[in-house]
């Protein structure tokens, strides 16, 4: 009896998580974001980045990252769609974060997580985590900039190198004016090696309890949801690289849904396979559908036997012939 309590007390607590799905440059665009929530049981969607260099982007940048902005900034099943900017100078990420709102973001996210070595290298991502008197900075500029009922959010790893600089990284976007501070639970480093230390994100949470935090990383299942709840202390999570393994993902977490079965998963291939290459980027499509297989691989037995079908394929018609036998 004791156990079915605590089940059921696991299914409350997971059906009031806030879901995000989180920006995955290259694999998350707004094909993507469609078909992902209109499975269910996501709340937000972040963007891909947007590259803030010297210079106010005009509001074409901004749509070709975000179509759903064009029609108030939600997906087509109405879950609303957040901006993110990646960059190292305050004052035109301020500016470019106003853009965004008045376009119609909901919010602003800052990304200050990307391990990408070209990034990090022009000064954006993970690598300002080495400096927390420029996180503060951005932000500040950025919640000045912003009017008071967008949200200005930002979203971390642990650390550069290491996290010495973890609780001092996230008290200066708390002091600059943050909403709410997404936290990738693993350094650059570490890059997207497990685990995931979401035991450090509770620490960040005991220090700064009045900043809403989101745990990420190294969530694939509505049971490492749980654990991660429980070690991180922390509400509400954020999905990536599991949202792209199980489709379904979030709605199994909040609802207690099986896995969507392999039949159904390429029913959804042979949909995504429409609408990227009839899209402007169909060029890309063979790319982006073999990495959308690499992470279904650690899902379904399935894709690992059909993946070796396609691999060498590159014209898109040929690879939905395998998908559609």
């Amino acid at each position: 009896m004791t156990d079915d309590i605590h089940i059921a007390n696991d299914h409350d607590k997971l059906s009031c998580m806030h879901i995000t799905l989180a920006p995955m440059e290259g694999v998350v665009d707004h094909l993507m974001r469609d078909m992902l929530t209109h499975i269910g049981g996501y709340d937000l969607c972040v963007t891909e980045f947007v590259r803030v260099v010297e210079a106010k982007l005009p509001p074409r940048v901004f749509y070709r990252i975000c179509p759903e902005l064009a029609d108030g900034g939600l997906t087509p099943n109405g879950v609303p769609v957040k901006v993110q900017l990646l960059g190292q100078h305050p004052q035109w990420m301020a500016e470019n974060a106003l853009t965004a709102v008045e376009l119609g973001s909901h919010g602003v996210d800052i990304n200050f997580g990307c391990p990408a070595k070209t990034v990090n290298k022009s000064q954006g991502g993970a690598v300002l985590l080495q400096y927390p008197e420029k996180l503060h900075a951005i932000v500040k500029a950025v919640r000045n900039a912003v009017p008071s009922q967008h949200a200005v959010t930002a979203k971390i790893r642990l650390g550069f190198n290491d996290t010495s600089l973890a609780l001092e990284n996230a008290d200066a976007i708390y002091q600059a004016g943050a909403s709410s501070l997404a936290i990738h639970a693993r350094t650059k480093s570490d890059g997207y090696r497990p685990p995931a230390y979401w035991p450090w994100i509770a620490k960040i949470k005991e220090k700064i309890p009045n900043l809403p935090l989101v745990a990420n990383g190294e969530i694939w299942s509505a049971a490492d949801a749980v654990l991660c709840q429980t070690q991180s202390q922390c509400d509400n999570i954020m999905l990536g690289r599991g949202a792209l393994a199980l489709p379904n993902l979030a709605q199994s977490i909040k609802y207690d849904v099986p896995a969507m079965p392999w039949e159904a998963c390429l029913e959804l291939m042979v949909k995504y396979s429409g609408y990227e290459m009839y899209g402007k980027k169909g060029r890309y499509y063979p790319n982006r559908i073999k990495q959308w297989f690499n992470y279904l691989k650690r899902q379904y037995p399935e894709a690992e036997t059909m993946f070796m079908d396609i691999r060498q394929l590159k014209h898109a018609d040929d690879i939905v012939k395998v998908l559609s036998k």
